[in-house]
């Protein structure tokens, strides 16, 4: 449902839609419909949104927004993400709250995902 005023949809570049589609379908479920040869769509993930072919990427030392997943168990998904092909460029770390890690995908974005604790199971 589409609410005034609230984010409602995000999207990001990629050099490879081809491998970044690849992770996300491995690691987070996601499914994509293609809109060309140059975007793609991805829907119910907690935030619509598309990813569009570019040369460029997002990391958050470059002044990027940074897109935060949740996990009910950390050392879990980081582990898929990691299977998946994503680079751990920030181990976990605790803050007020909980902890989180960051990682890039196949085409250079950066990612993070938090949790309240690191979770064994």
């Amino acid at each position: 449902m589409n609410t005034h005023e609230k984010l409602n949809y995000v999207e990001f570049g990629a050099r490879d839609l081809a491998a970044t589609k690849a992770f996300f379908s491995q690691a987070f479920g996601w499914t994509f419909i293609d809109y060309g040869p140059d975007y793609t769509a991805f829907d119910n993930e907690g935030l619509d949104g598309g990813i569009y072919r570019s040369e460029l990427c997002s990391r958050s030392e470059q002044g990027s927004a940074l897109l935060i997943f949740y996990s009910d168990n950390l050392l879990a998904t980081q582990t898929k993400v990691e299977q998946a092909g994503g680079d751990l460029i920030r181990p976990i770390f605790d803050f007020p709250g909980g902890c989180r890690f960051h990682f890039t995908e196949p085409s250079g974005n950066e990612f993070a995902v938090w949790s309240e604790d690191r979770g064994a199971g």
